[in-house]
């Protein structure tokens, strides 16, 4: 997916304006919840996220994935950091 078709595409689904997010090399973000749900697309690098119910999913430049709301999950970023465009829905 390009970043033209994933900005159309949360607008479509009532997902806020996404910012950019960048991430260091190795940073990684033990279990924690959002207040909202998430769509993201990775610009650059690498993403792993993990969820409390097993679930791991590894993104890299034009994966997209999402969570909803009260998900736990953890976030394992790549040798390279990352880069992503987050959009969110309360």
């Amino acid at each position: 997916m390009d970043e033209q078709a994933f900005r159309k595409q949360l607008a479509e689904e009532g997902y806020s304006e996404p910012r950019l997010v960048e991430w260091e090399p190795g940073t990684f973000n033990d279990t924690h919840t959002h207040d909202f749900s998430a769509k993201v697309m990775v610009l650059d690098g690498e993403i792993t996220v993990t969820c409390d119910d097993g679930r791991r999913t590894t993104c890299r430049a034009g994966d997209t994935f999402q969570l909803a709301a009260g998900t736990p999950h953890k976030e394992d970023i790549g040798a390279e950091g990352v880069r992503f465009l987050a959009g969110r829905k309360s």
